[in-house]
């Protein structure tokens, strides 16, 4: 665990890991070894692709042995998360297919002790459906699902925040930079207790601070990298009005809670 010199013990949920190691040196963000050299311990999950994720997640998950990463199986589905009438038509006529995740891969991913929970990113990689879903309820894992444009935090509420597993929003679900929806997603905290919020890519102070006020056990911090550094994004929250406690508890107590293999 990297102990800087302000003194907290620093957990990372929110870090993009480049699983193709053959054809990147160490000196590429988004590596292994960039990332072990700048990095806090942190949970990790592929870079988006098109094809079926099950390669790239059991890369994820070698690369993470002897390493302070923790890995995020990524999972995908057929259904388009956009919500408008098209879209409805669109996905009462949709299938699962082999590219896509069942929910057979979700308990495999669950119960082979490699995974600490799952990465979603609907607007990318397309919504799973209703049997995967349950089969996610049914193992109880954290799942780390993008919030912003593509799928905001009403579409979240709707369609993910139903079930009981716990949610973590990343981006504060206002990617890129749109305060009304942080707004929105801090709201989400009032009525679902199993929402929690990263803090990644939130350059805003506002809502930040709003936060960790109101909800100071429902934050976790996340840096986004590599497209962020994670000194930057930590000093993001250590320059914010707010009680040292509450950022302790966004820097480890709140996700090792969670997330047992985040604790000390």
């Amino acid at each position: 665990m990297l102990e800087l010199e302000h003194g907290f013990r620093v957990v990372d949920v929110h870090t993009r890991l480049v699983p193709d190691v053959d054809r990147h040196s160490g000196d590429v963000p988004g590596t292994p070894e960039r990332l072990e050299r700048e990095i806090v311990r942190s949970l990790v999950y592929p870079a988006g692709q098109a094809e079926n994720y099950l390669k790239s997640n059991n890369a994820i998950a070698r690369m993470s042995v002897g390493r302070p990463f923790e890995p995020l199986a990524r999972i995908n589905g057929p259904l388009d998360p956009s919500g408008n009438a098209g879209s409805r038509l669109r996905n009462l006529a949709a299938s699962r297919a082999d590219v896509h995740t069942a929910p057979e891969d979700v308990e495999q991913y669950a119960y082979d002790d490699r995974f600490e929970g799952f990465k979603l990113h609907p607007g990318r990689d397309g919504l799973p459906d209703e049997a995967v879903f349950e089969a996610l309820e049914s193992v109880g894992l954290p799942v780390l699902v993008h919030g912003g444009e593509a799928f905001p935090p009403a579409t979240i509420e709707e369609t993910i925040l139903e079930y009981d597993f716990p949610t973590i929003v990343s981006h504060f679900g206002g990617y890129p930079l749109a305060r009304n929806r942080m707004e929105t997603a801090i709201d989400l905290l009032e009525t679902h207790d199993r929402c929690y919020l990263d803090t990644s890519f939130v350059r805003f102070r506002e809502p930040l601070e709003r936060a960790l006020r109101e909800h100071p056990d429902r934050v976790f911090f996340g840096s986004g990298a590599p497209m962020a550094h994670p000194n930057v994004a930590i000093m993001e929250i250590l320059t914010l009005d707010v009680p040292e406690d509450a950022m302790r508890r966004a820097f480890t107590k709140n996700p090792a809670r969670v997330i047992d293999a985040l604790a000390p």
